[in-house]
């Protein structure tokens, strides 16, 4: 029998801890756990059949180039579709293809083409799952918590990638990479499980005119709206850059400066918990101007790159770089918050979409240019560059009025219709609703 005294000492979910932000949290966290070690373990995989640095990167393009290729289609499909389907099926792809690199890799038998067909398979699958799942993340939750809510989503998928790389190195010392790719396999088909019972009656039919007139709403959300296509331009360069620092160059410098791989193995996971640090400050920090704290904040990200072009002693790197990881978990707390604000609910794949694809597709690029760029110019100013460039474009896109102006609402979330960040309470500067009314008209109905 429950007494009131074993009632008040059961654990209660925070209100903005819904059903599906908790079915979400717990199978990123999983799905953390698996991919962090699976990364290394495919790499060690490719050197165990046989191959070099080159193939290792060859079986890397071969995951990122259909990611890239398959996304902005995934993020229509997620937004004609129910968004937990197109999930549980890019899991249950993920699942497939890594049992069978598991498999692979354990019978000794794994050839290198093989291994970049299972890669591009995986994917392919991530293509479809990342905006579906954004999507996904942005509708569970609702209100003045919302932010609140995506930083401790952030935590937790951090948390899960810092411990699931720990974990997958010890553990491919310990059994080899076939297990560890094993153990990603199972990782995918739990995650899969608990996203099959995400709750979406409450979600309206949506009607559709077409893939091609979908990827074109989508596009018009996105263009309509300065602070969104600046800012995912800014960070398609952001990244690449960041990505050919830390992946080409970093690696470079700790050897012939810094000691090795372990020191950099300690920034880089200096960085991992400036990340969580960053998380737990925005559980409680609710800046009012979202995207001008946020962009201010991508300024820090510039330092890492600084710093290896000195190079700064590890203590200081360490330090730059969990500086680093402060600062970009603000922007992408402020970040989120402003699409869940702003943006229509049944337009959410499709813009995460677009950002992913930013996100993603200089990347290769960028990793691909670095040693030629080194070649040419030198390490020390492909690093510095690589700070400059960070510096210009987050100065470029303070330029633009909406990034400044942005403003967090306090009630809850109401679309915007068009371009253009709303006031507090949901009002134009120009006085009008969202959807051109007066501000004496009734206000709409939360898209939440």
């Amino acid at each position: 029998m429950t007494t009131p005294s074993t009632a008040r000492r059961r654990p209660h979910r925070p209100a903005w801890a819904g059903r599906n932000y908790s079915l979400l949290t717990a199978a990123a966290v999983v799905t953390g756990l698996g991919n962090a070690g699976a990364l290394i373990a495919a790499a060690f995989a490719v050197l165990e059949a046989g191959g070099d640095g080159g193939d290792v990167g060859l079986v890397a393009a071969a995951r990122t180039v259909p990611l890239v290729v398959f996304l902005l289609i995934g993020g229509a499909i997620a937004d004609r579709l129910p968004r937990h389907r197109v999930m549980v099926a890019a899991n249950t792809l993920n699942c497939v293809s890594q049992a069978a690199f598991a498999a692979l890799v354990l019978s000794g038998e794994a050839r290198l083409w093989q291994m970049a067909l299972l890669s591009a398979l995986g994917g392919t699958g991530q293509a479809f799952f990342s905006p579906a799942a954004e999507g996904m993340l942005l509708s569970s939750v609702d209100g003045e918590q919302a932010s609140r809510a995506f930083a401790v989503f952030r935590m937790g998928t951090h948390g899960a990638q810092i411990g699931g790389a720990a974990l997958g190195g010890a553990l491919i010392a310990a059994f080899g990479p076939g297990w560890v790719l094993a153990v990603d396999a199972a990782a995918f088909a739990l995650a899969g499980l608990l996203r099959a019972f995400l709750d979406v009656d409450h979600v309206a039919k949506r009607e559709s005119g077409g893939l091609l007139r979908d990827l074109r709403d989508g596009w018009r959300e996105v263009a309509s709206r300065a602070w969104l296509w600046g800012i995912v331009v800014q960070f398609s360069v952001v990244n690449a850059v960041v990505a050919a620092a830390e992946a080409v160059y970093g690696p470079l410098v700790a050897e012939e400066h810094l000691g090795g791989a372990r020191p950099w193995g300690l920034a880089l996971a200096a960085y991992g918990a400036g990340t969580v640090l960053g998380g737990l400050l925005m559980t409680r920090w609710k800046p009012r101007r979202l995207l001008l704290v946020g962009t201010v904040c991508v300024f820090p990200f510039a330092l890492p790159s600084a710093a290896l072009a000195v190079p700064l002693p590890v203590p200081a790197l360490c330090a730059v770089m969990f500086v680093g990881g402060v600062s970009i978990e603000v922007f992408g707390v402020s970040w989120m918050t402003a699409l869940h604000q702003e943006i229509p609910e049944d337009k959410l794949s499709r813009v995460a979409a677009y950002d992913w694809f930013g996100s993603v597709s200089m990347v290769p690029i960028a990793t691909a240019l670095a040693g030629p760029a080194e070649s040419a110019f030198g390490r020390t100013a492909a690093l510095w560059g690589c700070s400059v460039l960070i510096v210009l474009l987050t100065l470029a896109v303070l330029a633009v009025p909406d990034v400044r102006q942005l403003r967090r609402r306090t009630a809850g979330p109401a679309p915007v219709a068009e371009g253009g960040p709303g006031e507090p309470d949901g009002t134009r500067p120009d006085g009008t609703q969202p959807d051109g009314r007066e501000p004496d008209g009734t206000e709409p109905v939360s898209r939440y």
